[in-house]
């Protein structure tokens, strides 16, 4: 080796091609070389965006180093939120039913329900026990992802906001692209619970609860993922299915099946589960109760989208469109709304409008009952009223001791709507008179006692001078009490009215029921007070009774659900005596005269004995019949609810017609029973008509006997001198004709 520093020319490798190019060679080389091109100057553009460029990457460096520490941070908040909401939750059994009140269901006289207050819960469901066919039909409707999302679904929010800004709303109005486990949660109020103390009421907590805000939202997706997390998928599809609200005040499908279709979750079609899951959208709007034809279409979209996801063959999606889910007999029919609202304001508060509890009530409510009075006024204003009147009706059936069997509280059925049965104060015309004569009669007078029928006036204190008038404007003269109640005649019963005593007379009607404020003038006698149809009704219900008051009611008991004993009974029934029961009965005998003979002849029905009375208050404002059979009266108002006067209507018309139309159908097939009526005393059960015939019950005059004896007691019974040499033997006549005529 040699040494290093010697000074001599280190050792080179000969080039493998050609070796080292030689000094010559470079110096040819750099001569034919292009010349460098100048260096260029930076201009200010250059410089400017050199520095912006700088800045947005310091700037971009920066966000991400706060960002992804932000995201940490804020995961890690979520995941704490989450998981605190998570460990709070309770069990799955203490979410399925939380309402803040209870429901009550009322049941008819035979025990089968037929309205439905307060909130309607039918039990707990689950996944497990109820129809899969619901359980699709909700899934397939609301939350076609369910399965897979983690209890919020980005897909579904980005397509809901993208549907609501091209039909012009805002990005969170409309469509909300919620999950099943979010609805659940706004049910839930994200587990914070009902305050009286906050609220108003369930209503308006309910609605603070359904408010869309960011924030609500935030919290909404921070409790579903804590639902997620503590729940499966089954116990929140249990939650919802329990908790939703579905129309007619049911909470839950359970409750919600049983109202609609009769028939439990458990054990709907396809047909009824595409229509319960349809009113998840809009529940009073798609309510079968409401529109059976809307929610049929609304059935028919939850149908196909049952088939498109796979839940529905084509088989089975087009038998369910054919044959669509039918409303239960109780449901369809819609009966008793009045009935039920006038039950439920009459029952105690506690356990009826504000209960807080599942209640049952039985009530005397017949269904058939109800659906002749229904029919009969949806019939006569059908063919007898000009289309597009506003006039109302009312009708009324009860029992002689007040049970009321049927009422409807005017043309539109339902419930909540303004009951003319029960809360329209109206004035009773000639109505009222009954009440004139048993008093008369309770102090001694009787049907075939006459009566001036003769013009009158009467001072009146601070008024002057009040000439009553008859309807007709003409005068009988003197006539009998039986013809003046039976051709309604006004002066007649004003008479009385003064003879007896406006106060005898009011005593007795305020006994009878009617609690308004009775006039303190001589109108007294012609209904110039007001009253309800209710209170008029059970007023004839007492004359029926044989002269006792009675309470009109509809709750004969009140039960806790689950339990045995009712918490309390019967609401109403007989009361004290009022007049005599022999006073009654010639009372029930004048009021058949006003259906055989009188004002009320439009009422007959052929082969039963039916009284009653009618009345037209001034200028025709109000139309009244009101009458009874053996065993139901009933009451008819008809009027316009602003006072318009009524065209060509009085209560022996229209409200007469309602009536006979009514009871034909409640009696139908049923065997014609006597009126409980006594003939006048030595009347032998007829009167005077106003040609002086001599009349039977039957209205037709007596034929001669061909025995002078019997002949002789005849026209002595009616008031006629008997013939010369006779007069000893009418006694003895006179009781054995009484006899026969009674029946006895």
């Amino acid at each position: 080796m040699g040494r290093q520093g010697s000074g001599k020319t280190p050792l080179v490798a000969e080039r493998r091609y050609g070796g080292a190019p030689t000094q010559e060679e470079r110096t040819r080389a750099r001569k034919k070389a292009p010349p460098a091109a100048p260096r260029r100057r930076r201009g200010p553009i250059r410089w400017a965006l050199d520095l912006l460029g700088g800045a947005l990457w310091l700037v971009v460096r920066a966000l991400w180093a706060v960002g992804w520490r932000l995201g940490a941070v804020s995961a890690i908040v979520l995941g704490i939120a989450v998981a605190y909401d998570a460990a709070r939750l309770p069990q799955v059994s203490a979410l399925v039913d939380g309402r803040a009140r209870g429901s009550v269901t009322l049941l008819d006289r035979s025990g089968e329900p037929f309205a439905w207050r307060g909130d309607q819960f039918g039990g707990m469901i689950t996944t497990d026990d109820v129809s899969p066919h619901l359980v699709n039909a909700v899934v397939a409707t609301e939350d076609r992802r369910f399965r897979w999302h983690f209890g919020i679904d980005p897909q579904g929010i980005a397509s809901a906001m993208r549907i609501n800004l091209s039909e012009g709303r805002g990005p969170l109005s409309g469509n909300g692209g919620s999950t099943i486990t979010q609805q659940t949660a706004k049910l839930l109020c994200l587990g914070l619970p009902f305050d009286p103390d906050e609220w108003e009421d369930e209503a308006a907590y309910e609605a603070d609860c359904r408010r869309t805000t960011l924030a609500r939202k935030a919290q909404e997706a921070v409790y579903a993922m804590a639902m997620e997390l503590r729940y499966s998928k089954d116990e929140i599809l249990t939650i919802y299915l329990n908790r939703a609200y579905l129309g007619a005040g049911t909470r839950g499908f359970e409750a919600a099946a049983q109202r609609y279709f009769g028939v439990s979750a458990k054990d709907v079609t396809p047909a009824e589960a595409a229509m319960l899951a349809g009113l998840l959208k809009a529940p009073t709007t798609y309510a079968p109760t409401n529109s059976l034809d809307r929610a049929r279409d609304r059935a028919n979209v939850v149908i196909g989208l049952m088939e498109d996801q796979g839940y529905l063959d084509a088989a089975q999606a087009e038998e369910a469109r054919a044959n669509p889910a039918q409303l239960s007999p109780a449901a369809a029919a819609r009966s008793g709304g009045a009935f039920a609202d006038w039950v439920m304001d009459s029952g105690p508060e506690f356990f009826t409008r504000d209960t807080t509890e599942d209640v049952t009530i039985r009530t005397t409510l017949d269904p058939r009952i109800q659906r002749a009075a229904e029919e009969a006024l949806a019939d006569v204003f059908e063919s007898q009223v000009r289309a597009g009147s506003k006039a109302e009706a009312a009708i009324v059936v009860m029992s002689s001791d007040g049970a009321v069997r049927g009422m409807v509280g005017g043309r539109e059925a339902g419930a909540g709507q303004f009951n003319r049965a029960t809360m329209a104060l109206r004035q009773t015309g000639s109505s009222f008179k009954p009440f004139v004569y048993a008093a008369a009669l309770d102090l001694g007078m009787h049907p075939l006692d006459l009566i001036s029928d003769t013009s009158m006036c009467l001072s009146i204190a601070g008024s002057g001078n009040w000439c009553p008038d008859n309807y007709d404007h003409q005068f009988k003269g003197t006539i009998t009490l039986t013809q003046a109640m039976a051709e309604s005649r006004n002066i007649p019963a004003v008479r009385l009215s003064e003879q007896v005593g406006r106060e005898s007379v009011r005593n007795v009607a305020a006994q009878f029921g009617i609690e308004g404020d009775l006039a303190l003038g001589p109108a007294l006698a012609l209904g110039a007070s007001e009253s309800t149809l209710l209170e008029m009704t059970g007023a004839y219900a007492g004359i029926l009774n044989g002269g006792s008051a009675v309470t009109p009611y509809g709750l004969l008991d009140l039960t806790l659900h689950g339990e045995e004993t009712p918490l309390m009974g019967q609401g109403g029934g007989i009361r004290e005596r009022v007049i005599q029961e022999t006073a009654a009965r010639e009372l029930t005998w004048m009021m058949w005269r006003v259906v055989e003979d009188g004002t009320g002849q439009r009422a007959r029905i052929p082969g039963w004995q039916i009284a009653g009375k009618t009345g037209t208050t001034q200028a025709a404002r109000d139309a009244w019949f009101i009458g009874f059979s053996a065993d139901y009266v009933t009451g008819v108002w008809m009027g316009y609810d602003d006072n318009t006067p009524l065209k060509g209507v009085t209560g022996g018309g229209l409200p007469a017609d309602i009536w006979r139309e009514t009871m034909t159908r409640v009696l139908e097939g049923e065997t014609p029973r006597p009126l409980p009526m006594a003939p006048p005393a030595g009347g032998g059960g007829g009167f005077v008509d106003p040609n002086g015939l001599l009349a039977d019950g039957s209205g037709e005059p007596f034929a001669p006997t061909g025995d002078p004896a019997t002949d002789a007691a005849l026209a002595a019974a009616f008031g006629t001198p008997a013939p010369a040499g006779e007069q000893q033997e009418q006694d003895a006549v006179l009781d054995a004709l009484l006899s026969i005529l009674s029946g006895q």
